[in-house]
């Protein structure tokens, strides 16, 4: 995995009750919860930071970074990718308004609006 790719997400994310969740916009209590991994990456999934920007922020995370960190993080992505949850870019991405913010941060009308000018459909245009 190349660590100069930049990562961003393509679905829709909440935040509750401290759990990093994907959701649907027109049903915010139909959630489905991912594993801590998981959501650490797709809440960080910006667009505008590498995948070594992650490894490097995750590891100041710890007193002593855990063996394997950067193993770690390539499988979580490769699996978010495969799910087609996050994409890899060579350049940064800028995020509509309705992927770039948890759903609490959203206002829900204005982002569903812009969902159907963009076409947006489950991490498609």
């Amino acid at each position: 995995m190349d660590n100069n790719q930049y990562f961003y997400r393509t679905a829709i994310f909440t935040r509750k009750e401290g759990r990093v969740a994907l959701v649907d916009i027109d049903d915010p209590e139909n959630i489905t919860a991912l594993e801590d991994w998981l959501g650490t990456v797709v809440s960080l999934a910006d667009g505008a930071h590498t995948i070594q920007e992650i490894i490097d922020y995750m590891s100041r995370q710890y007193p002593s970074p855990p063996d394997k960190l950067e193993e770690t993080i390539h499988s979580v992505i490769e699996r978010l990718e495969e799910g087609k949850i996050i994409r890899l870019s060579n350049s940064a991405v800028s995020l509509p308004y309705y992927l770039a913010s948890p759903i609490e941060k959203l206002n829900i009308k204005k982002a569903q609006k812009l969902i159907k000018e963009d076409g947006y459909v489950n991490g498609s245009k």
